[in-house]
């Protein structure tokens, strides 16, 4: 999306929370960060509920020092904790809000009250609005690292054979400790019908690294424990993914066609829940919960897997998903607003 706005008279500035593993991705990208105290409310215990409140108050006081030094023309909100602070420093700045999930959470939802314009990445998420007017449905933007792999490229740079189907396991940056026991108990069987590309997360590496397979099948075991701008050549390379239902699937799964068995977060009501609903809901992909994977993952991957029609109508059904331009219908909007407050002065 920084594309889109482009480089010349943009002055961007991220402001994240403390202790987050955004400074060091964004110093890498050559953005700005300043990083801010915020907490959440929603949900919180008695005893964790002042300090809390005072991480937020820390973090009103240090948001309006914020916006009174930088001046923005226009407020782009994505969620997290430091969002409600800031958002409530900058009362009289135009403000867009992205829901990247189907549903809104907390944050977002308390945003959404005042935000000018929001975007959402389905027409589904319109129904959580109390002004739905306000909802721009942009999709999920992608970073160009992401979608400039070709299958062919992807194959070769994992080294995958064109031979058998390739299933890619992932459970987010942290990984998903469920999805990835699950997974190195049913390997044998797995591998063999197919290979798997994991991406385990690095909490999660040296347990599987150190699993020990058939002499014969572990060459279709490709294992790491995270990808940085090769994460697009792992959905470029796959038939199949199991993963979580995460906002980013929204985006990356349908941009890919790729069909998908989700494993949400089991916490009732969570948006991973709905994420997961909206995509089984569109035939693009299918829901095991947590609790079923010790009986159901090897059959249900396995049949999938196989199954080369039904996995072509589900990649069809994902693709119909996607929305390429999602990043520049973004821009545009973030432009807009700018040039709103412009005229207004």
């Amino acid at each position: 999306m920084l594309q889109e706005l482009g480089d010349e008279g943009v002055d961007l500035l991220w402001v994240g929370g403390e202790g987050g593993m955004e400074a060091d991705l964004l110093s890498r990208a050559g953005i700005q960060f300043i990083a801010l105290p915020a907490a959440g409310l929603h949900g919180v215990g008695l005893l964790a509920l002042p300090r809390n409140l005072w991480q937020l108050v820390r973090g009103y006081f240090g948001a309006q020092k914020l916006l009174a030094d930088f001046k923005p023309d226009v407020l782009f909100f994505t969620g997290g904790f430091v969002a409600a602070p800031v958002a409530m420093a900058a009362s009289r700045v135009p403000t867009l809000a992205f829901v990247p999930d189907i549903k809104p959470g907390f944050t977002l939802r308390f945003i959404a009250r005042f935000a000018d314009v929001i975007a959402a990445v389905a027409e589904e998420a319109r129904q959580y609005f109390r002004k739905p007017e306000r909802v721009n449905v942009s999709g999920y933007p992608l970073r160009k690292e992401i979608t400039r792999w070709t299958r062919d490229a992807a194959m070769k740079h994992f080294g995958l054979s064109n031979d058998l189907p390739t299933l890619f396991v992932f459970g987010g940056s942290k990984g998903a400790r469920s999805i990835n026991d699950a997974v190195a108990a049913s390997l044998p069987s797995l591998l063999e019908k197919m290979q798997v590309l994991h991406v385990t997360g690095s909490a999660n590496w040296e347990h599987m690294a150190a699993l020990t397979l058939p002499a014969d099948l572990a060459s279709r075991y490709h294992a790491y424990p995270y990808l940085h701008d090769d994460m697009g050549a792992a959905f470029a390379a796959a038939d199949l993914a199991l993963c979580r239902a995460g906002a980013s699937t929204l985006g990356e799964l349908p941009h890919f066609g790729l069909p998908a068995v989700l494993v949400p977060i089991p916490l009732a009501g969570h948006l991973q829940a709905v994420n997961a609903e909206y995509l089984e809901a569109h035939s693009a992909a299918r829901i095991l919960a947590d609790s079923e994977m010790k009986d159901l993952l090897v059959p249900t991957l396995t049949c999938l897997i196989q199954d080369k029609a039904k996995l072509a109508e589900m990649r069809q059904a994902m693709s119909v998903l996607a929305k390429p331009n999602a990043s520049a219908q973004i821009a545009k909007l973030l432009r807009e607003l700018g040039t709103r407050k412009e005229s207004v002065q």
